[in-house]
């Protein structure tokens, strides 16, 4: 899919493709593919994340997964679910938020079904990160954007 088929739904003027990622608490998952998203653009997309129920902090373990990667999310702090950011987006991608996730007409929507990293240690969360890390990766190629390399890779 080309930035002209992705931005043809929206009502404002982008010159790139916008991406918002949702999950419950805004802590873990969302996080973890923004960051991704972020890096792996290199600032090609615009990136939100938010959550139906935000927690009060990032998941330190998704924290230190994405450090291990050499993504640094600790900056980051979760936001609630507006329907503006949803408006603001091409393609919304959640992750468990069920139907608290309005939806707009013109709009691209996937659920990224993976299992939550709340209260998992490292050896469980790496697989979830390397998940993410791959439907990341996949959601670039569809949004015809090239990935750069990550500098945990190079």
């Amino acid at each position: 899919m080309t930035t002209a088929d992705m931005t043809a739904g929206t009502t404002t003027e982008q010159t790139r493709p916008s991406a918002l990622f949702v999950c419950v608490h805004n802590a873990g998952r969302s996080q973890m593919a923004a960051g991704f998203l972020r890096e792996l653009s290199s600032g090609a997309v615009e990136v939100r994340s938010a959550g139906s129920i935000p927690a009060d902090q990032i998941n330190p373990t998704a924290v230190e997964a994405m450090l291990e990667l050499g993504i640094d999310i600790r900056a980051e702090s979760p936001k609630v679910l507006t329907s503006e950011a949803v408006k603001a987006s091409d393609a919304v991608i959640t992750m468990g938020c069920g139907d608290v996730c309005p939806v707009f007409p013109g709009k691209r929507y996937e659920d990224w079904t993976l299992d939550d990293p709340a209260g998992q240690g490292i050896e469980s969360v790496r697989p979830i990160r390397d998940e993410i890390h791959q439907r990341v990766l996949a959601l670039l190629d569809q949004l015809g954007v090239p990935a750069v390399q990550l500098r945990a890779d190079a």
